[in-house]
């Protein structure tokens, strides 16, 4: 009996083939550099990070996951890509912060981690896995009631495919070009619902905004292209 793949190889090995790159704020991940202070303010903004329990689904080398342990969460970390672990590992060593890195998905992770954690981040990786609907119910059955989801995802619309691929990968090169597949993208209505049969409701959604005259990123209410959100468990609140 073969067993069922809960991740894209592909895909994996399009970022097995950067993870050098992880940490250099210059390199193949300079967005992710640049929109991580939001990503974490955000956060923040919404839970209280210091005595919380925290997995960050996908987390490559580990820029989330070690801000989110610099705030005093107790963060652990899971993705498929060995390398970007390798490179994980070693970064938090040196940077004195501890957090548990496991090389694996959301949906076995989850089959002996259900209600454990306060919140469940998975951001810019939604985009990248076979099956959406699945990877988030994995995500929610894994929160304590009352906990946090956090996602971060592109939009699928034109301005999207102009602006995430034509522009970042092909005209500004901040991304190796097939980084991202159009088709994957996920309108936000697509995450509503795949979030309410996760049994999880939407709490906010904020878009990321890049403006090229500043070259500035900030949060907006624009969600054409990179959108931000949480949602939440039913049950008591988990930590606030």
């Amino acid at each position: 009996m073969q067993t069922e793949q809960h991740f894209d190889a592909q895909e994996i090995a399009k970022f097995e083939a950067m993870a050098d790159e992880w940490w250099d704020p210059s390199g193949k991940f300079k967005p992710l550099h640049r929109i991580n202070p939001l990503r974490l303010d955000y956060i923040v903004c919404q839970i209280k990070l210091a005595g919380a329990s925290v997995l960050d689904v996908g987390c490559g080398g580990g820029l989330l996951a070690e801000g989110m342990a610099a705030r005093g969460a107790t963060v652990t970390g899971i993705d498929r890509s060995p390398k970007a672990l390798g490179v994980a590992r070693l970064h938090s060593e040196q940077s004195g912060l501890s957090v548990e890195y496991v090389e694996t998905d959301a949906e076995i992770w989850a089959e002996n981690h259900a209600q454990t954690y306060d919140a469940v981040t998975c951001l810019e990786v939604l985009e990248h896995v076979p099956d959406v609907p699945r990877t988030v119910a994995a995500c929610a059955a894994m929160l304590k009631p009352g906990g946090h989801f956090f996602f971060a995802t592109l939009n699928r619309n034109p301005v999207s495919y102009l602006k995430a691929i034509l522009g970042a990968e092909y005209i500004l090169g901040w991304l190796p070009k097939g980084t991202h597949e159009y088709a994957k993208f996920i309108k936000p209505s697509e995450m509503n619902v795949a979030l309410r049969d996760a049994g999880l409701e939407m709490k906010a959604l904020k878009g990321m905004s890049y403006t090229m005259m500043t070259d500035h990123f900030s949060l907006s209410d624009d969600l054409s292209v990179n959108y931000l959100g949480f949602a939440t468990k039913s049950g008591p609140d988990a930590v606030t």
